[in-house]
């Protein structure tokens, strides 16, 4: 399922609509504004999302309104962006003590 929800994450439209529901619910049309997409091609993209737990839909009425499902979809989105925006203008990594209790922490297989 890790796979299958990192080559979702792969797709720039859907990395952009994630992107934007990060910073609140929007509908189907407030996203294909957004990201620069036909409506019905946004819907399809949503509706695998959804498929894969990384957004939520609300009611409103008639109208419909998405958001990412919650805090781990933020912080994969986040993380690979901010990761993007290391490797690409060359920025320091992080040191938070992790680097080395993580090899006691790794499962086998992984």
């Amino acid at each position: 399922m890790a796979s299958d929800t990192f080559k979702l994450l792969a797709d720039t439209t859907r990395l952009k609509i994630l992107w934007a529901l990060l910073h609140g619910e929007h509908s189907v049309s407030e996203l294909a504004d957004h990201v620069g997409a036909q409506p019905s091609a946004v819907s399809q993209q949503l509706s695998k999302l959804r498929m894969a737990h990384l957004v939520r839909k609300r009611r409103d009425g008639n109208r419909i309104f998405y958001a990412a499902d919650n805090a781990h979809v933020r912080h994969l989105v986040e993380e690979a962006l901010f990761h993007t925006d290391h490797v690409t203008q060359g920025l320091p990594d992080h040191d938070d003590g992790r680097a080395a209790s993580a090899g006691g922490r790794r499962r086998a297989g992984a």
